[in-house]
């Protein structure tokens, strides 16, 4: 038998020359500019999105991709092989992303060995849990191995998002008008995460940039202390700001492989630009 596939979407945010690298297959989601729509990350990269999100007067919207779209990537894999395949998915508490997968999976004529996983988890968050089953896939480990690893990720990461403004939390319904308004007169920072039900809360609200990374890394070292860690950060067209909050990493903490990506426009559709996120698993 060959070894695993892998299969994931598009809000993995995984960066192409590593989905090259390490044969990973990307299912784009959409992004809907009134009429116009675009492929995440294929017709509609990360900076060419966010100069049309901060030209548009409209908040974009997004779409998952259909079972039939999820079904065509399955059988042509299968067509290619036998081995088993692995997709995984955006939490399915943010989009129907994991339910249209399942349903492909469900389409299939004929018996093919695909496991559907919710990662409970959003951005490089998952997709970092991705890299490492690519990984593991061409050393030769199995299914279950695989997913036991992903499995351990999953339960020992924590991840912080940054929002720069509220305008696009308010935009998306997550907060009043009100409360976006007077956030930005005190220049607020939402520092966001993800609980266990793949769902997005609040932190911590703290004023001023500088002072909102400060408290991250306060958590982190809360959470980790001087353990050896492989880190991922992701940035909605801040690589300043990445490059930033990566040298602070280093600074702080035992940090063994540490990779930067960007937030793509089904993600940044949600947080807007000037996004910072931080995605920490102990090695």
């Amino acid at each position: 038998m060959r070894q695993v596939r892998i299969v994931t979407d598009s809000t993995s945010d995984i960066p192409a020359e590593l989905q090259h690298t390490l044969d990973i297959h990307v299912v784009p989601l959409k992004v809907h500019f009134g009429a116009d729509t675009y492929q995440d990350g294929v017709d509609m990269r990360s900076e060419a999105f966010f100069e049309k999100l901060v030209a548009s007067h409209v908040l974009p919207t997004t779409s998952q991709p259909s079972p039939v779209e999820f079904l065509e990537t399955f059988k042509r894999l299968a067509k290619e092989s036998d081995a088993p395949i692995l997709s995984f998915h955006l939490s399915s508490a943010l989009s129907g992303t994991y339910q249209s997968a399942i349903l492909a999976q469900n389409m299939l004529e004929v018996p093919v060995d695909v496991t559907v996983i919710d990662s409970k988890l959003c951005s490089y968050g998952f997709g970092m849990h991705v890299v490492a089953a690519a990984e593991a896939a061409r050393e030769g480990k199995s299914k279950d191995e695989i997913i036991q690893l992903v499995d351990r990720m999953r339960k020992e990461m924590k991840l912080y998002f940054l929002v720069d403004t509220l305008e696009y939390l308010q935009k998306g319904g997550r907060i009043g008008k009100a409360a976006a308004l007077l956030g930005s007169l005190l220049n607020i920072k939402p520092i966001l995460s993800m609980n266990a039900d793949g769902e997005v809360y609040s932190v911590d609200k703290v004023r001023g940039h500088k002072k909102a990374l400060a408290r991250i890394v306060e958590l982190l070292k809360r959470d980790f202390g001087d353990r050896p860690l492989q880190i991922g950060i992701a940035d909605a067209n801040s690589k300043a700001g990445a490059e930033e909050f990566s040298l602070m990493m280093e600074q702080h903490f035992n940090v063994k492989h540490q990779q930067l990506t960007q937030i793509g426009p089904v993600v940044g559709t949600h947080t807007g630009p000037g996004t910072v996120a931080v995605f920490v698993c102990p090695v």
